[in-house]
């Protein structure tokens, strides 16, 4: 506060913040100290005419993955200093447009690893035991008596796991499979030594080298021009007959056409998807008529504590930024 030319004192005004969800009122109350703060209230993304609204005169605006960000939202967020991303990833942000305004892009890198890691490992049990195929089985009745062939799945002890992308959530998933007596392979950008010593990872130097090998295949990857659609027709056809591939990075690593072609011809066992290039997935998808695939909306980091901690992280970073101190924050740019 500084004194003005009469001798009162001059308040510059609290900068405001559009988040683009409804957080507990315990999470935002840091940020409404130093900040107005908006939120959207309904449910699910916000529509764009909503958030350009939102966004309008704001210094920060708290985003999740699907609030698409690009030049035309920005063109009217002239004022923003900083997009504060509630997720890991951050595909939905054009950086190129927010480095060109100066903005900051911050994400929550960390605290979605153990539960996504869960979500992984829930998928490659629920497709290896055929559970969803047994379940609807038992509830419509078909189960009559023991039988010897169905629902016969897929021995996990002594398959092989193939991780692409042994990041923090990869690293978690491939040393889960230690429990199961696994073996593990992985291939990433670059080979990390310290995680083959925690996990036991053996690394392939080509992703065709893994896809040989591996009986379960569970992708960890960011999305970005280089890994759209990663797997496709010509991975599916180098992976092993009978193998499982599982996806809870995003939906646009894999090819979704070529992984149905892969499915209907037998060449996979069942694919476990918790992401899908369109999001939410329209009910009418063939993904869903599928009966070897086993699909989830997007819950790899719903859990309570997750959750929290990701919302919680976003608002630091927010205030970091919005106090001068973005060496504080978790930065992208």
């Amino acid at each position: 506060m500084d004194p003005d030319n009469d001798g009162r004192l001059h308040m510059e005004p609290r900068p405001k913040v559009f988040i683009c969800r409804t957080f507990p009122p315990a999470i935002v109350e840091p940020l409404a100290r130093i900040a107005e703060v908006g939120s959207w209230p309904g449910d699910g993304a916000v529509p764009p005419d909503e958030l350009i609204r939102g966004v309008q005169g704001c210094r920060a605006v708290i985003t999740t993955l699907t609030e698409p960000v690009g030049p035309d939202l920005l063109a009217e967020a002239k004022d923003l200093a900083v997009i504060s991303q509630m997720a890991a990833g951050y595909d939905n942000i054009d950086l190129e447009a927010a480095r060109s305004q100066g903005i900051v892009v911050t994400n929550t890198p960390g605290v979605t690893t153990e539960a996504t890691a869960d979500v992984a490992w829930l998928l490659i049990l629920m497709v290896a035991r055929q559970a969803p195929v047994a379940r609807s089985d038992l509830l419509e009745g078909h189960w009559r008596s023991w039988e010897v062939w169905r629902w016969a799945g897929k021995d996990l002890a002594g398959a092989t796991l193939g991780v692409v992308g042994l990041g923090k959530i990869g690293a978690a998933v491939a040393a889960r499979a230690r429990g199961f007596g696994m073996q593990v392979v992985y291939h990433s950008r670059r080979r990390d030594p310290a995680a083959e010593e925690r996990t036991g990872a053996q690394y392939c130097e080509t992703l065709q080298d893994l896809l040989t090998v591996a009986d379960v295949v569970s992708l960890h990857v960011p999305l970005s021009p280089a890994t759209r659609h990663l797997i496709g027709q010509r991975e599916f056809e180098a992976m092993r007959e009978g193998a499982i591939l599982i996806n809870t990075a995003r939906g646009g690593v894999v090819d979704e056409a070529a992984l149905l072609a892969a499915l209907d011809n037998g060449r996979l066992m069942g694919a476990g998807l918790d992401v899908f290039a369109q999001e939410p997935l329209d009910p009418a998808s063939p993904l869903l008529r599928q009966p070897r695939i086993v699909a989830l909306p997007h819950i790899g980091s719903a859990t309570v504590r997750t959750r929290t901690a990701m919302a919680r992280m976003a608002v630091e970073n927010a205030i970091a930024v919005l106090t001068g101190q973005p060496e504080k924050a978790h930065r992208i740019i």
